[in-house]
């Protein structure tokens, strides 16, 4: 992946659905349904404790190879920037790598290459983190340099306008992205502007170029507390060894007075009939479509049998949506769909792009993919559903990096214990009836949101013609704001 093509990957606040590789076959919808996998997963014991300031840890011991991955999670992501300052914990997560301590952004980094580690911070939208990946032989050298990230980061100005920059600069690239501006435009139609989840989790031009080096230190102290975080710990360790170097690096960590304060999410309402926005980029290879409404938060209790629909609809390779558009028309290289599912409700998207002259054809076979899953699933088909979710399961925790991820959803979601060791139960409960039932609770395609980013003057008298509602044209400078203006 370029530089540049993960620069993008990071302005958007919503899933960009992609098919999976081109090596896999369309199933033959005659063939029996194959035995399901295993019903549960063996998961991983963790041992739970907490240091002498109240900050959990859980550990999990795998002995085969000689590392361990240590996350410092904290319970706070870009849903709790403050009004006007949308980008602030992105950038605040950023600087933790640029000046910690009594080292520069280059001591630290030679200082974790010289350990054969790996360290970094990121956030994402409901939560933060510091992970730490090392030999475990390392270990005690290591949890020092992390710990000073935490507990010591020293917001260097200079690396402040270098960040600056190189997200101002990001901003201006993703403008000339249709994908990325298909996914922010699909959230900004969605949610609104004022909405944590319609704006980047980079922020805007605007906000970038004015958060200062106190705006960063407020949201630090605000979220980086103990109180507010949680210590996962997975490798060739145990419990015994490793607390107390835990213990001596992040045991001094002291809680701030008051408790952390959640930044409060308006509901944001579903869209009452179908909207559609057309948004102009000249001689665009492709249209890019994105298409969906509001979904839900992930303690929705139809998650099950949502992971069971979606796959059906756009979840696969196989998916209807993916063999229609790909397969069957070849209008596209990929189509899928997705709920992104956060503490607050999070958009259901589906998406292409597809070639300029069939955009039209594109969104009709959409429509036409939605329509049909609200009606009866047959049975191989869901069989065979229910076993691509289930078997591809396990490979979530083949290894340190992946269990701790798995634990940091746990504690941020507050997934029960045995949540992960019955999760191929209850794929392998849902019926029919359940995936009939959730089509037709949260797939309204009368109620879409539909964005369509593409040459307008090939695309608009097309899609025009359709008659699928009301057609609003939108520019770039109202999805991002005005184009950012980068100094040296």
């Amino acid at each position: 992946m370029t530089l540049r093509r993960y620069a993008l990957t990071l302005i958007a606040a919503v899933v960009i659905a992609t098919a999976a590789p081109a090596a896999q076959q369309a199933p033959d919808r005659t063939h029996p349904p194959q035995p399901g996998p295993p019903s549960e997963l063996a998961q991983p014991k963790i041992e739970k404790r907490q240091l002498s300031n109240g900050m959990p840890v859980w550990t999990v011991e795998m002995h085969k190879v000689p590392v361990v991955q240590v996350n410092l999670q904290i319970f706070s992501g870009t849903a709790d920037d403050p009004a006007g300052k949308f980008g602030v914990a992105s950038l605040m997560n950023a600087m933790l790598e640029e000046g910690a301590g009594s080292r520069s952004a280059l001591e630290i980094a030679d200082a974790v290459d010289l350990l054969g580690a790996d360290l970094g911070a990121g956030v994402g939208i409901d939560g933060a983190g510091v992970r730490l990946h090392v030999p475990v032989a390392r270990l005690a050298d290591a949890l020092p340099i992390m710990a000073d990230e935490v507990m010591r980061p020293t917001f260097p100005k200079d690396e402040l306008e270098r960040q600056r920059r190189e997200r101002l600069t990001n901003l201006l690239q993703a403008r000339d992205d249709p994908a990325t501006i298909a996914a922010l435009g699909f959230s900004r139609m969605l949610y609104g502007p004022t909405h944590r989840y319609g704006t980047a989790m980079l922020g805007t031009g605007a906000t970038i170029a004015a958060l200062t080096p106190e705006d960063l230190r407020a949201i630090y102290a605000a979220t980086f507390r103990p109180s507010n975080a949680a210590l996962l710990v997975v490798g060739d360790v145990t419990a015994d060894r490793v607390m107390p170097m835990l213990e001596s690096n992040f045991g001094g960590w002291k809680t701030q007075a008051g408790a952390v304060a959640h930044a409060a999410l308006a509901a944001a309402p579903e869209p009452a009939t179908r909207q559609i926005y057309l948004i102009d980029k000249p001689d665009a290879a492709q249209s890019q479509i994105r298409i969906g409404w509001i979904g839900v938060p992930r303690s929705t209790p139809d998650y099950f049998p949502i992971q069971v629909m979606n796959t059906i609809l756009g979840g696969s390779f196989s998916s209807r949506l993916n063999m229609n558009l790909r397969e069957k028309h070849g209008y596209a290289y990929g189509a899928g769909s997705g709920f992104d599912m956060r503490a607050g409700a999070g958009p259901f998207a589906a998406s292409a792009g597809v070639q300029t002259d069939k955009t039209a054809e594109s969104l009709k076979e959409f429509f036409n993919e939605f329509n049909a899953i609200l009606q009866p699933v047959p049975a191989d088909e869901l069989a065979r559903a229910k076993n691509y979710v289930a078997l591809r399961f396990p490979g979530g925790f083949e290894t340190t990096g992946d269990i701790s991820r798995k634990l940091e959803d746990q504690l941020l979601y507050h997934l029960p214990d045995d949540y992960y060791s019955t999760y191929v139960q209850h794929i392998q409960a849902v019926t029919s009836a359940d995936v009939q039932r959730v089509a037709q609770k949260y797939i309204q395609p009368a109620r879409f949101v539909v964005v369509v980013v593409g040459d307008l003057k090939k695309i608009e008298p097309g899609v025009r013609a359709m008659n699928l509602g009301p057609i609003k044209v939108v520019t770039i400078d109202d999805i991002f704001g005005p184009a950012p203006a980068i100094h040296n």
